[in-house]
C-alpha cells in the first residue's frame, strides 16, 4: 500500500509539472494583486477581463494542489505504519485515485492557451462557388458544436460568397477550453462531392482553410511594439446603417514583420473596430509562436499554408460514398451528416489523444 499510494503521488507530482501549475500561481498572485488596487473598477472592461482570467486560473490550480495535498497526507500516515487505520487509508488511496482519474483528461488541454475562448476564421480556398459553399457548410457545422456543447457564438466578421457560400467569416467561441478542444480543427479541409453548382452535375473537390486562435485579449500577454504596426482607417461598407456608411470607422492593422493584416468594420466605432483588430492580430501572433515554437514574436516568420491540394488535415467524402476521415488521427466516420450537424468530439478526443501520446502518467494500481 505505501508503494501504491508513492507512486499516486509521483503522478500527481508529474501532472502538476506538465501543467505549468507553478506558472500560473505566479501569474494568479499578479492578477489578484491587479485586482486589489484601488483604481482596478475604472476600466470596467479591463477589470471584468482580469477577473474571468483569475477565476480560470483558480478552476485550473486548486483542484490539483487539494489533490497533492490529500495525497501526501495519506502517504504520510501510511508511512507512520498504523495498522489501525489499514483499512481506512486504503480508501482514500482508492478516493483519491477515482479522483486522479478525472483530473487527469485536463493533461489533454495543457497548453498555454488552451483555458482560452477561441476565434475561428473560415476561408473559401480552390473551387470557385463550391469552395465557398463549403466554407458556408464549415461555419454552420462549428456554430451546430459550440451550441450543442453549451458554449457562446458572436459573429465578428463575414463576407458573402459571389453566388453562394462566404468567401470568409470569423467568430468567436466563448467557454470552457474553447481552444484547447477546437485547436484541433485548425488546417485546411477538403470535401469531396457532386456540385450543386453546375449543370452537369459533376464530382467537384472544394478545399476552405479553417483559422483556429486562442482570444489573446490582454497586451501584456502578447506585446507588439507600435513601430511594427501599420494602421490604417477607411470608410465602411456594407450593411451597418447610415453612421457605419459614411464614417471612417474600419481600421486594418498590419504587422510589418509578419505581414498578417486583420481588417475590421463590423463594430461602431473605430475605437471598436481596433480594438478588435488587435485581439486578433495578437491571437495570431500566439498561434504563430505557437507553430514556430518561438520564444519571441520577433522571431516570427509569416504563415504561409493555403488552402489546396496537399495541405489538408481532413476529408469529408459525400460521393461516391459517404466518410469523413481525420489524416492525421486516422479517425474516420461514415456518419456524414451527423458531423456536418456539428458531431465533431470524437475527432476532438482522437487529436487530444494523439497530442498526448504514451505520457499520461498512468497509475500502477497493482
Amino acid at each position: 500500500m505505501e508503494e501504491r499510494a508513492k507512486r499516486l503521488l509521483a503522478n500527481i507530482e508529474q501532472a502538476i509539472t506538465r501543467l505549468n501549475v507553478v506558472d500560473d500561481e505566479q501569474t494568479l498572485l499578479k492578477l489578484r494583486e491587479s485586482a486589489a488596487a484601488p483604481d482596478f473598477w475604472q476600466d470596467n472592461i479591463r477589470a471584468q477581463t482580469v477577473m474571468k482570467r483569475q477565476a480560470k486560473l483558480e478552476q485550473r490550480i486548486i483542484p490539483w494542489r487539494e489533490l497533492e495535498h490529500n495525497a501526501r497526507d495519506t502517504y504520510d500516515l501510511i508511512v507512520l505504519n498504523d495498522k489501525s487505520l489499514a483499512d481506512d487509508l486504503l480508501q482514500q488511496i482508492e478516493g483519491l485515485e477515482k479522483r486522479f482519474d478525472e483530473l487527469k483528461s485536463r493533461l489533454k488541454l495543457s497548453g498555454p492557451y488552451d483555458d482560452r475562448d477561441a476565434i475561428l476564421g473560415l476561408y473559401a480556398g480552390a473551387g470557385g462557388t463550391d469552395a465557398q459553399d463549403w466554407a458556408q457548410m464549415l461555419l454552420r457545422m462549428y456554430v451546430r458544436w459550440a451550441e450543442n456543447n453549451d458554449y457562446v457564438v458572436r459573429t465578428i466578421e463575414e463576407s458573402a460568397g459571389d453566388e453562394a457560400g462566404i468567401k470568409s467569416a470569423t467568430i468567436e467561441i466563448s467557454g470552457d477550453f474553447a481552444f484547447g478542444k477546437l485547436k484541433g480543427e485548425h488546417g485546411v479541409h477538403r470535401l469531396v462531392r457532386l456540385s450543386p453548382f453546375n449543370s452537369d452535375n459533376l464530382r467537384q473537390t472544394s478545399f476552405a482553410k479553417v483559422e483556429v486562435l486562442p482570444k489573446i485579449d490582454a497586451p501584456e500577454d502578447i506585446v507588439i511594439d507600435d513601430k511594427e504596426l501599420k494602421i490604417d482607417v477607411y470608410r465602411s461598407g456594407g450593411k451597418g446603417g447610415q453612421s457605419v456608411n459614411t464614417t471612417d470607422s474600419a481600421v486594418r492593422v498590419t504587422h510589418l514583420p509578419t505581414g498578417i493584416t486583420v481588417a475590421i468594420q463590423n463594430e461602431r466605432s473605430q475605437l471598436q473596430n481596433k480594438e478588435t483588430a488587435m485581439t486578433i492580430l495578437r491571437s495570431r501572433l500566439a498561434q504563430l509562436q505557437l507553430e514556430q515554437h518561438a520564444e519571441q514574436i520577433g522571431q516570427l516568420k509569416g504563415p504561409n499554408q493555403s488552402a489546396e491540394w496537399g495541405s489538408q488535415i481532413r476529408s469529408y467524402v459525400l460521393h461516391p460514398y459517404k466518410q469523413v476521415k481525420d489524416l492525421r488521427t486516422k479517425y474516420e466516420t461514415s456518419d456524414t451528416e451527423s458531423v456536418l450537424d456539428g458531431s465533431l468530439n470524437p475527432f476532438i478526443e482522437a487529436y487530444l489523444e494523439q497530442t498526448l501520446g504514451d505520457d499520461k502518467g498512468q497509475i500502477d494500481k497493482t
